[in-house]
């Protein structure tokens, strides 16, 4: 059994809209002109440590959109885990159900990512693993009174299922990002997912289909729509995105412009963000958004870039930073932004659509 230690601060009463059950990730990021060969040592020019997990990902993306927000999760007891609450707090997110552990270290993210931001990733989930349904019991009334409750699969499945239960039963709208997939994924998850949202990857480990244009991903998604999703959307890198619901069971393929990649993985999160909006009919922001992907590294920051161009937006003190770092790095998820959009614009101001 996991061994949970003591919270983080109390959020002052204030109920948390937004609750995400899931990862924090310490990302140890080194950065080289090329991706070493098996068994290869080479050289990089940069390292540094930032931080990562799509759960906190997520998380801090709904706190930037302006959504109250509260993070349950399990960290260390040790210097990353310290570090990682620290972080919560700068980014205005409850830590009461932060938990620590003594039983494993902090999770751990790997990334190596070369000149032309493609990168490879190992994550050791360590304390991740240990988030249970007794810190979930205890995260019980926030998950309860929440407005939107989001989760992956970086921790348990059954975690997870359990989260997605418990706001079910209570009336919280749910965000399921199938993260890393699973291909005997238990049925339950797709029927408690108000939101289901995955890449083609994980399209294809879930549904044994190929996915490789839109039309392969409009089938899949039906599938995935068919075993009780209500909302499905499939991103598709380059080539934007696939949405359908109950409501709406037609395909519906949401592309986008093609930029030069500066970091594949950012490039992605922040394409997901440009198309969302596009499909609001939000031209502005998608220009400054796809010009910063091709013209930014990854350190970049969003609102200065914003600032720079001088471009006019709503809420734009609101937006949301590229991690749930201070600063942008790799190994965020692209549906990140895509969930977190969905949360708080569809799900928390229905009116805005």
């Amino acid at each position: 059994m996991a061994a949970s230690g003591e919270p983080g601060r109390q959020w002052q009463e204030e109920v948390a809209a937004v609750v995400v059950v899931g990862s924090c990730m310490t990302d140890l990021v080194s950065l080289t002109s090329r991706l070493p060969k098996t068994g290869e040592t080479i050289h990089g020019h940069k390292f540094f440590i930032g931080f990562g997990g799509k759960g906190a990902n997520q998380c801090v993306q709904a706190a930037r959109l302006g959504a109250k927000t509260s993070m349950v999760c399990k960290v260390g007891k040790d210097s990353f885990g310290n570090d990682y609450i620290e972080n919560l707090k700068q980014n205005d997110i409850s830590t009461e159900f932060t938990y620590q552990t003594q039983d494993a270290a902090t999770g751990t993210a790997s990334i190596i990512v070369n000149n032309e931001g493609q990168n490879i990733i190992i994550i050791v989930a360590g304390a991740n693993l240990l988030l249970n349904t007794e810190d979930l019991r205890e995260a019980a009334k926030a998950i309860s009174r929440a407005k939107v409750m989001i989760c992956q699969l970086e921790v348990t499945p059954e975690t997870s299922l359990e989260a997605l239960t418990m706001a079910h039963s209570n009336g919280v709208k749910t965000l399921f990002n199938p993260a890393p997939a699973i291909a005997d994924l238990d049925p339950r998850f797709y029927a408690l997912s108000d939101v289901f949202c995955c890449n083609e990857t994980e399209a294809e480990i879930l549904t044994g289909l190929t996915v490789s244009s839109p039309a392969d991903a409009g089938k899949a998604a039906q599938v995935l729509l068919e075993r009780g999703c209500q909302v499905v959307i499939i991103t598709l890198g380059a080539e934007g995105c696939v949405m359908l619901s109950q409501t709406e069971p037609v395909p519906k393929h949401i592309p986008t412009e093609k930029v030069k990649a500066v970091d594949t993985t950012i490039l992605g999160n922040m394409r997901i963000l440009r198309l969302i909006w596009k499909a609001r009919h939000h031209a502005v922001l998608g220009f400054v958004l796809d010009s910063m992907c091709s013209e930014q590294p990854h350190k970049t920051r969003l609102m200065p870039i914003l600032e720079r161009r001088k471009v006019m937006l709503p809420k734009a003190n609101s937006l949301p930073g590229h991690t749930a770092g201070k600063l942008a790095e790799p190994g965020t998820a692209c549906q990140s932004v895509c969930l977190t959009l969905t949360s708080t614009y569809s799900l928390l101001h229905p009116s805005s659509s």
